[in-house]
């Protein structure tokens, strides 16, 4: 997946963040609503976590070195999880403490309207900014749903940006409606109720994010299409009986590691085994671009076919 797409998304979101959490502060501090309060520090808190998606996305560029000879490219998942641990620590936790303040010390709203007027504001620019999101998401998606999407994606970007703009936009439903019934019935126990919701929606992304970019920090293979693609590249030419036994990993969200121990005929010669290595990289680079690691290492089938498959083998090809 291209980066390109994900910093678009995460600069419109970073814009409409900054704008919406400056005029929430502006109309918590003049009404004393504390659903803004808590959509406010969830905004400033979605900001943050955008300025640290984009300082990862730098610096995953950076090109290989003695120290990390694959280079840099998990510092995106690492900058990811991180915003997962923000968004928990910083939204959701604050969100839950205002709440159950504003249950034991209730306050009345001053300047009902101010917040209501805001908050359906807020509602259209968080809109306009997942919009962004799902229309540079929709290229990458293909034919999957959008929980298969956020699940399997390798470049953490877009499903963080998707997460966090649908829980803003929940978030601020909740408020206005908590705010909306505090208004009708004079109670400030709905405006309580509205930011306690908010802090578990908050919390519950925040896990979710956590979750999936721990399994990519872990290191995850290939998708099962792309493995597939590899192997029928690397028996295609016909140089080798067989794959005995194969692994991938994700090296960043853009390339990954391919290696393989291939099954040579006995009487080839060195250099012959060398050439046939070469060209099988060469047409698995072509067929699977990502594939940008590839470590094949040659060795002569020293049990049947059947025992092959039996064991570790992934592919085995030739005459029984």
């Amino acid at each position: 997946m291209s980066a390109t797409g994900g910093t678009k998304a995460i600069i419109a979101a970073l814009l409409a963040n900054l704008g919406i959490a400056a005029t929430k502060f502006i109309a918590w501090a003049l009404s004393g609503a504390t659903s803004l309060l808590a959509e406010a520090v969830h905004s400033l808190a979605d900001s943050g976590n955008q300025v640290l998606l984009l300082i990862g996305g730098r610096k995953a560029k950076q090109r290989a070195d003695g120290k990390h000879p694959f280079g840099y490219g998990r510092e995106r998942y690492v900058y990811a999880f991180v915003v997962s641990i923000i968004l928990f620590s910083v939204g959701g936790v604050f969100s839950l403490y205002e709440g159950f303040h504003k249950l034991q010390h209730p306050e009345p709203l001053e300047m009902w309207w101010l917040p209501l007027l805001v908050l359906s504001i807020a509602i259209v620019l968080e809109s306009l900014s997942l919009r962004t999101a799902i229309r540079e998401s929709n290229p990458h998606r293909g034919d999957a749903s959008w929980i298969q999407f956020v699940r399997h994606a390798k470049a953490p970007e877009l499903p963080v940006v998707l997460l966090e703009d649908t829980a803003a936009l929940l978030g601020l439903v909740l408020a206005f409606f908590g705010v909306s019934l505090t208004v009708i019935t004079g109670d400030s126990l709905f405006d309580a109720l509205g930011t306690i919701g908010i802090g578990i929606l908050l919390i519950v992304v925040a896990i979710i994010l956590g979750i999936e970019t721990k399994s990519l920090l872990i290191g995850e293979g290939a998708s099962v299409e792309d493995v597939q693609a590899i192997e029928k590249a690397i028996i295609a030419g016909g140089e080798t009986d067989g794959i005995i036994h194969m692994k991938t990993l994700y090296l960043g969200p853009d390339e990954f590691l391919v290696a393989a121990k291939l099954a040579f005929p006995a009487e080839l010669r060195f250099s012959e085994v060398a050439k046939a290595i070469n060209t099988i990289e060469s047409r698995v680079r072509e067929s699977v671009p990502a594939a940008r690691v590839i470590y094949l290492e040659p060795d002569v089938a020293r049990v049947d076919r059947t025992e092959l498959l039996a064991t570790d083998a992934i592919v085995i090809k030739g005459t029984d």
